[in-house]
């Protein structure tokens, strides 16, 4: 046996005992060496590397395995992001420089019941050296600097694209009724600042709230404006399904990370969509269990109230701000009509008279139909460019999107 045949001889093993098969293996052939071998998920040496933090390549001479993947771009209302190349070890001999010293680190994964097992195993001079690396490649993981943390399939991964596309969301663009945005983003500074009043008079240190409206309304916006301007970890759970998970497991999971990353934000978008008859006392036991969850903001949205628990809407200590984001009044469609015609150009530009009429005619439109308003009465523009004809493409447009309303209505 030789370091090349290594993979290949221990993946014709059954799974069950490729790890030890290959510990004792490093060991024969590598005896001045410590072999430190880990499961953990968070060491990802190849992020690690990819930050700087060290270097990584494949080891000369000794085939290795990588799998190159095609990203997605990202695009929502503010950022369109290009896609990218991504080339990650599946089956590889890795040679990490670290703080002047060289180790070598062997990946290796399987399937086992339709989940893929990866393992690690670092070869250093010491062991000291080995877990060194190891626990600093662990905790820079483990932390979140300038990305999301998203909960999906069962997995945690990071997502600084999705951080960098919400950077344009701010208060300042965000368009709400009355002194709601103001309230809001008070109401969770005023907390984040506040642990040691909370701590002097023994109030648990954790808060819940819940955004609640029609789609379109601004929740998005408002969460995304809240992570930027409070500048904490934001923990974002996409689902808890997992299709060899379970719920409970994946629930216990998201809070667990939270409290590590506790004072944190924790996400939850429609949270009616995420929970079930069947998990949600899973969910209610680690929301207000026996763990503190200290620094905790859950900060949930839900288009339909209506099918939440009682138990969850209700009960006080769970979610006790809650906050309405209603259709817009006549005023704030006034001014969102007039930040929109502010990116309007030249002869696209309605006149200042017809904005409050625009305003007017749209009564019972959401922020999201608004919008619609504005980019189709753009392409028909478009189409045939003329000079003060904007306001009568978006006047014809007001009653399209209506008949596209009340269609959506019916089906609901």
């Amino acid at each position: 046996m030789n370091k090349e045949e290594l993979i290949e001889q221990a993946l014709r093993l059954p799974n069950s005992v490729i790890p030890y098969y290959i510990n004792r293996q490093l060991t024969e052939l590598f005896p001045d060496k410590a072999v430190v071998e880990s499961q953990s998920s968070l060491f990802d040496v190849e992020e690690y590397a990819r930050d700087g933090q060290c270097h990584v390549e494949p080891r000369a001479s000794i085939h290795s395995e990588f799998v190159t993947d095609w990203e997605e771009p990202d695009e929502d209302e503010n950022t369109v992001s290009e896609g990218q190349l991504s080339k990650n070890a599946r089956n590889a001999w890795l040679e990490a420089t670290w703080r002047g010293e060289t180790l070598q680190v062997l990946i290796m994964g399987w399937w086992e019941a339709y989940n893929r097992v990866i393992y690690r195993w670092i070869l250093a001079d010491t062991e000291e050296s080995a877990t060194q690396f190891l626990e600093a490649v662990c905790r820079w993981n483990s932390e979140v600097r300038g990305e999301i943390l998203v909960f999906d399939d069962g997995c945690w991964y990071k997502d600084e694209r999705l951080y960098q596309a919400i950077k344009d969301a701010t208060f300042e663009n965000l368009i709400l009724q009355g002194t709601l945005k103001q309230d809001i983003r008070a109401d969770l500074e005023r907390f984040f600042d506040a642990r040691a009043v909370y701590e002097k008079y023994h109030i648990p240190w954790k808060r819940g709230i819940l955004f609640v409206g029609p789609p379109g309304n601004g929740k998005t916006h408002a969460v995304k404006a809240l992570i930027n301007s409070l500048d904490k970890p934001c923990l974002y759970v996409k689902s808890f399904k997992a299709e060899y998970r379970k719920d409970e497991n994946n629930i216990r999971d998201v809070f667990k990370r939270a409290r590590k990353a506790a004072p944190c934000i924790l996400v939850l978008e429609d949270l009616d969509s995420l929970l079930t008859d069947e998990n949600r006392s899973f969910f209610l036991n680690e929301l207000d269990g026996f763990a503190a969850n200290v620094g905790i903001i859950t900060l949930a949205t839900t288009n339909h109230p209506e099918r939440l628990d009682p138990a969850i809407l209700d009960r006080p200590s769970r979610f006790d701000r809650k906050y309405p984001f209603e259709l817009p009044g006549l005023q704030e469609r006034i001014d969102y009509i007039e930040h929109w015609n502010t990116i309007l150009q030249g002869a696209m530009q309605l006149p200042v008279e017809a904005i409050e009429h625009i305003a007017t005619l749209t009564e019972g439109f959401s922020f999201a139909y608004l919008k619609e308003l504005f980019l189709s009465s753009m392409m028909k523009w478009i189409v045939a460019p003329q000079p003060d004809i904007m306001d009568t493409l978006m006047r014809e447009q007001v009653s399209v999107l209506r008949e596209q309303m009340a269609s959506a209505r019916k089906a609901d």
